[in-house]
């Protein structure tokens, strides 16, 4: 494993999350602090899952030679259908019985619309709301983004908004290609908010653009504050101008204040 070394030899040890943690360098020379103990405990957490979904489909096989020797399963069904409708001693035709089942469900889909459509707006409210706090949080956006106070924020979930989702509970990060995106220093786990805005960030193509240091103000950058040749926007007149003047204001080192 290719770990990072000092001129004495000694492995690089870097602080994370309150330990020190060798420094480890991947196949594309990226640096990150590499949790073995995390490592351990996530491959013997997947060993178990392995064993566990075996059990399953060894279980499955064994159901399924109940069934051996059916070779038209949708006869099969249907006699089974047939025999269910029976009624003093007449066969009643199994299709109407499923055309009257078919118009209950029906029914109750229509009733109940309603509801559910108001528990899946309710539940895009909370995501939304779950999602918005990640960035209005972050202490990397805080630190690294030129744009300052809520204008980052805002600025950050406009380009990698999209990127979250709500699953089972938590925030999940997405990669460009929709796959869930993974810890660099806990490998196996799934990165969380923080780390993820950062990898975000570090994979957008035009970061120079929205992180500190990496913008020039130019020399035809006109100062609306009255000091250092820099624009200084209010946050009213910041969301006025269109996504494309927005990013040139922040490419530019422009101060927005409320």
């Amino acid at each position: 494993m290719p770990f990072k070394y000092d001129a004495t030899g000694a492995i690089v040890l870097q602080e994370f999350e309150g330990k020190k943690l060798p420094v480890f360098i991947n196949a594309e020379g990226k640096e990150s602090p590499f949790d073995g103990d995390s490592a351990v405990a996530t491959i013997s957490r997947l060993n178990g899952e392995a064993k566990g979904h075996r059990e399953r489909a060894e279980k499955a096989e064994g159901s399924l030679k109940a069934f051996e020797g059916i070779t038209d399963p949708a006869a099969a069904i249907k006699a089974l259908a047939t025999v269910k409708n029976l009624d003093d001693k007449k066969l009643v035709d199994a299709g109407e019985v499923e055309k009257v089942k078919a118009e209950a469900v029906k029914a109750l889909e229509e009733k109940y619309a309603p509801v559910v459509k108001e528990r899946d707006t309710l539940k895009s409210q909370l995501d939304s709301h779950l999602i918005g706090g990640v960035f209005t949080r972050s202490k990397f956006i805080a630190e690294k983004f030129a744009a300052q106070g809520p204008a980052g924020a805002e600025i950050a979930q406009a380009l990698f908004g999209s990127r979250f989702k709500v699953e089972d509970g938590k925030l999940i990060a997405l990669d460009a290609s929709g796959n869930k995106l993974y810890s660099r220093a806990k490998p196996g786990e799934l990165a969380d908010a923080e780390e993820a805005i950062e990898l975000l960030v570090e994979a957008y193509p035009h970061k120079a653009s929205i992180l500190k240091g990496t913008g020039s103000s130019g020399g035809g950058t006109q100062n609306g504050g009255g000091g250092g040749g820099k624009t200084t926007l209010t946050r009213a007149q910041f969301g006025a101008l269109d996504p494309a003047a927005q990013m040139a204001a922040v490419r530019d080192g422009a101060t927005i204040t409320d």
